[in-house]
């Protein structure tokens, strides 16, 4: 955890963020720890392998907590205390497209309940992976969106969009234009920078003759050559091919 904890706190205290909601944390427990930089993370996670959920708060907000709901490794929320106001924050992680439709509704319902549980007239920000779609436009569904969703809407957005109507939400982050880099979380297919040097730390520090340069070199350097490594994987992949150059293999007969 002291690793992944140490690069959000970074991360908020570079972009200057409060609080923030993270989801597939893989931090099995449920706790409260700080990771550093003057910031407190609130967890819950049953598996360290699938799903966990977490609200990351400055230390003087954390402070504040009235209340921690730990509902399941998909769904939990922070009650607090800011000038006077109380503030719920919700941080929700939705089962992926291919997950099973009782699964999805399972989340759904946890996270009606909570929404319900709230009073009226306490404030509510979920923030939140919900694995979907809204889509571009908002046709009939102006009161709960704006235009800059992404691409058509699938089931998954749907449920998002249902869920925004019956609790009288908003999908906040459609109403603002924004580059065609910073509207998704994720491209199937691709790779993301960070998931590229989380392979290379954990890779054995061998090499063979083939290497371009010794392991132990490559993990000394890995910021650097990550991006370069980064943008060879998913041009092979949108590509179908592997440059052919990197085709080449060395094999040894053992006698």
């Amino acid at each position: 955890m002291t690793g992944k904890g140490r690069e959000l706190a970074d991360m908020m205290e570079r972009r200057k963020v409060d609080i923030l909601c993270v989801q597939e944390t893989r931090w099995k427990g449920s706790k409260a720890c700080s990771i550093g930089a003057g910031f407190k993370l609130f967890y819950y996670g049953v598996d360290s392998k699938r799903n966990g959920v977490g609200v990351v708060l400055k230390e003087e907000f954390g402070r504040n907590v009235l209340e921690v709901k730990r509902v399941s490794d998909r769904v939990m929320s922070l009650k607090l205390e800011i000038e006077g106001v109380m503030l719920n924050v919700v941080s929700g992680y939705a089962p992926q497209v291919g997950c099973e439709l009782e699964e999805k509704e399972r989340f759904w319902s946890e996270l009606d309940e909570v929404k319900e549980s709230i009073p009226m007239d306490e404030r509510v920000v979920i923030g939140a992976d919900f694995n979907g779609r809204v889509g571009e436009g908002n046709t009939c569904d102006e009161e709960v969106m704006g235009k800059f969703g992404v691409k058509e809407r699938n089931l998954e957005g749907q449920m998002v969009v249902d869920f925004a109507k019956r609790m009288d939400m908003a999908v906040v982050n459609t109403y603002f234009q924004k580059r065609e880099e910073h509207r998704v979380t994720y491209k199937s297919g691709e790779v993301t920078q960070h998931e590229v040097e989380d392979t290379i730390r954990r890779m054995r520090s061998s090499t063979c003759a083939l290497d371009p340069f010794p392991t132990p070199l490559l993990k000394a350097n890995i910021s650097a050559i990550s991006p370069l490594i980064t943008m060879i994987i998913n041009q092979s992949l949108q590509t179908g091919h592997v440059p052919s150059c990197l085709e080449n293999g060395h094999n040894q007969t053992i006698t």
